[in-house]
Order: structure tokens, then C-alpha cells, then sequence
């Protein structure tokens, strides 16, 4: 189970950097197209949902790899106890926070299908179509925080410390720029 929830949210993160590509890609086509005379208004509609679809996606791969910002000044003053019970409980709030999200952007993906909502740009589709990256995403956040969630409860060590911790013993500390 370890190693498929890891691929999953490695996966996400994949696709996360796969869009950030795309946004690149099509931005030199519209400076490139616009330069050449070509007709390419469409092409900001899609760069808008590729940029929501990128932050989503990549949400529960930089969870879970240390790269959110957390402010651990209370925490690093803790014994390991203390520590372990304030991380239980802020995990158990973050989880239950992202599952309201969660069941928002579904409920709000939804209706845009139950309505036949249309996208209200140059590129005119069904808008539950770029929303569904909203719904994907912030359940694989979802899934995230409460298998971090169960980690800690287990009594082990939450896995974007872990990884934090390694790339410092490396010395690598770029992420923390």
C-alpha cells in the first residue's frame, strides 16, 4: 500500500510539472503567435486552467515531500512527545480542513455538470472539465494528510520530515531558500 500511495502522489507531482511545462509551452507559442499575426486569445483561457490544474495536482507531492511551508518554532522546542501530540492534532485539523475543500470542489464541480455551466473565455467548453483538476487534486491532498495523519498515530515519523531531514543530511538545502 506504501509504495502505490507514493507512486500516486509522485504521479501528481509528475503531472503538476507536465502542466507547469505546457503553461511554459504555450506562452512562447502566444508571444511567438502574436508576433506572427496569429490569432491566439484562446490560448490564455488555457493557460489559466493549466496553471489551477499545476498548483492542484502538486499540492499532495509537495506535502508530503516537506516543500509547504510549516512554521516550526513551537514544534522544534518540544520533546518528541509533545511534539508527536501537537502534530496529531494539527494533522487531524488539516485533514478535516482540506476534506471540506474537498467536498466543496466537488459539489461546486458538480453543478457546474448538473447545469451545463460553459467556460466563459475565448475557448468555450464545459467548465467541470478544467474544475475536475480541483476535485482530483484536493482529494489526493485529502489522502495525503491523513495518511500522514495515520503515520504519526502509528508513532512514526511524518514522512515530510523525514524527507526534510534527509536532503539537510545531504546537505542539500535548497528548498528551505
Amino acid at each position: 500500500m506504501r509504495r502505490a500511495l507514493d507512486l500516486l502522489f509522485d504521479a501528481a507531482g509528475a503531472i503538476g510539472a507536465l502542466l507547469i511545462l505546457s503553461i511554459f509551452l504555450l506562452m512562447l507559442y502566444g508571444s511567438a503567435g502574436r508576433m506572427a499575426g496569429l490569432h491566439v486569445g484562446g490560448v490564455n483561457d488555457v493557460v489559466a486552467w493549466c496553471t489551477a490544474a499545476a498548483s492542484f495536482f502538486a499540492m499532495a507531492h509537495a506535502f508530503k515531500h516537506g516543500d509547504f511551508v510549516r512554521v516550526t518554532l513551537l514544534l522544534d522546542r518540544l520533546d518528541a512527545r509533545a511534539r508527536r501530540l501537537l502534530e496529531t492534532v494539527s494533522l487531524a485539523i488539516a485533514g478535516a480542513a482540506v476534506a471540506y475543500l474537498a467536498w466543496w470542489a466537488m459539489r461546486f464541480t458538480y453543478e457546474s455538470w448538473q447545469f451545463k455551466e460553459m467556460s466563459g473565455g475565448l475557448v468555450v467548453i464545459p467548465i467541470w472539465i478544467p474544475q475536475l483538476s480541483f476535485v482530483i487534486g484536493s482529494l489526493l491532498f485529502v489522502l495525503a494528510v491523513l495518511d500522514e495523519l495515520l503515520i504519526v498515530l502509528r508513532g512514526g515519523k511524518p514522512t515530510y520530515v523525514r524527507l526534510v531531514e534527509e536532503r539537510h543530511a545531504r546537505g542539500d538545502y535548497s528548498e528551505d531558500v
